[in-house]
């Protein structure tokens, strides 16, 4: 399934659920949560992703790096669903990186990945900019050395003793 259509998905998932929820009859339970995670959260989540997308694509995992990208998408959702005061536009500009990474992943294309991997690292910090965060700063890593607590080579490349 290409990105658009995952994206879109989502986008209408999100909204019948919620629309759903709203007009049923079933209250939660007392145990529920009932608040939206706070932004800080979904944010290190999403840049928590975008550590390990990098690090999966630069390992030509492209499995790896697939599933990374759909949970950082997931994160971005979550940020414009649940905190609707984030400008619409910081949002959708961040739709031609995420689909060019898509693009990148697919074609196994790690010239492209990098080089559309730093305009999403760019929208990142744009968006923080316009939100009077600009000291929230994101970079693309640029240690040789990946988080310690996860293999990022591809299955097939790793050692039998793994």
């Amino acid at each position: 399934m290409t990105l658009k259509k995952w994206c879109a998905i989502l986008a209408t998932s999100a909204a019948t659920m919620t629309s759903a929820i709203a007009q049923s009859d079933f209250p939660p339970s007392a145990s529920a949560k009932q608040e939206a995670p706070r932004l800080v959260e979904v944010m290190s989540m999403a840049q928590l992703e975008h550590l390990k997308l990098w690090y999966a694509g630069k390992a030509k995992n492209w499995d790896l790096a697939a599933y990374e990208l759909r949970q950082l998408t997931n994160s971005l959702a979550e940020a414009a669903i649940y905190y609707p005061a984030i400008p619409v536009s910081n949002v959708t500009t961040m739709k031609e990186p995420l689909l060019s990474i898509a693009d990148a992943i697919a074609a196994g294309d790690e010239r492209k990945f990098v080089a559309s991997m730093r305009v999403l690292t760019e929208g990142c910090n744009a968006c923080h900019s316009s939100m009077g965060r600009g000291f929230i700063a994101i970079a693309v890593p640029t240690s040789g050395q990946p988080p310690a607590n996860q293999i990022f080579q591809p299955l097939k490349d790793r050692g039998s003793n793994r």
